[in-house]
């Protein structure tokens, strides 16, 4: 299967272009935005508490969160996949519509701008995380579709029927990797992540829905490295037998595990709804 025309750019008017992969940020930021809102005005999904933000709160964290999104993915990227660009062009780590972020350093940046934000509100950090987590996927979803618009990050060879050849990969027929990942650590963790706020109730339950993301991200992220291209800066030797994404998900996958087990042993005294519906 060839890899369809896309142009990167969906239009320009002078010389501003709108490209896709910017247009996937801004809609992943502003949906899992309005997502997170809307958790908070489902009253029944706190178990008769009081919900860790208010509307307005939120509004303000947007701006935190999209900062630690860009600053984190940029310096994740340089460090964890492209270190050479400090010393050989130093001035394209700010060319940020290039491409080139790190989901990775990105979560990091927004596990920053959460800490300080909820430092400078009095609140709970761990449930601030909790409320931002299941919207996450969203961006991830949008994310990762423009990567593959964009033809980039693509996977491994194969002969599957659904292969794809990339433009810039070469004649071989690769996998979309990019779009399993779109499906799983998209719209599948997605939906687990809402069953879990809307039939387990486990917005009542502190840094479950922190663990539980982190934990289906690890793993989703951790199988489909296999069907991914090898990173370019693992020593030869090792691109066969473990990639960056991998050894970067591992941290993820135990701390997530640590906070679920965690939450799991406290007890919640509100019963959790037995169904929300919207």
């Amino acid at each position: 299967m060839q890899f369809p025309n896309f142009d990167p750019v969906i239009f320009s008017i002078g010389p501003l272009a709108i490209r896709w992969y910017a247009l996937a940020y801004v809609a992943g930021i502003l949906l899992g935005w309005r997502y997170a809102v809307g958790l908070i005005r489902k009253t029944g999904l706190w178990g008769g508490e009081k919900p860790v933000a208010t509307s307005e709160q939120i509004d303000d964290l947007i701006l935190w969160i999209t900062l630690g999104v860009i600053v984190g993915g940029r310096i994740g990227y340089i460090l964890f996949y492209a270190p050479n660009l400090i010393w050989d062009d130093p001035l394209e780590i700010f060319q940020v519509w290039k491409g080139g972020m790190s989901f990775h350093g990105g979560f990091l940046g927004v596990v920053v701008a959460i800490i300080l934000f909820a430092l400078g509100n009095r609140m709970d950090m761990l449930r601030l995380g909790d409320l931002v987590a299941p919207a996450v996927p969203i961006g991830l979803f949008f994310g990762r579709v423009a990567n593959f618009i964009n033809g980039e990050l693509w996977g491994r060879p194969t002969t599957v029927p659904w292969g794809i050849q990339f433009p810039a990969a070469g004649p071989e027929f690769r996998h979309p990797s990019q779009l399993y990942e779109a499906a799983l650590e998209g719209l599948l963790l997605f939906f687990i992540l809402r069953f879990a706020t809307h039939r387990l109730g486990w917005l009542q339950r502190r840094g479950a829905l922190c663990g539980l993301f982190m934990i289906g991200y690890a793993a989703f992220r951790i199988s489909l490295e296999s069907v991914r291209a090898p990173d370019a800066q693992m020593l030869p030797f090792l691109q066969d037998v473990v990639t960056m994404g991998t050894l970067l998900s591992i941290p993820m996958l135990l701390v997530g595990a640590w906070l679920v087990w965690r939450s799991r042993r406290t007890p919640v005294d509100t019963p959790a709804p037995e169904r929300v519906e919207g």
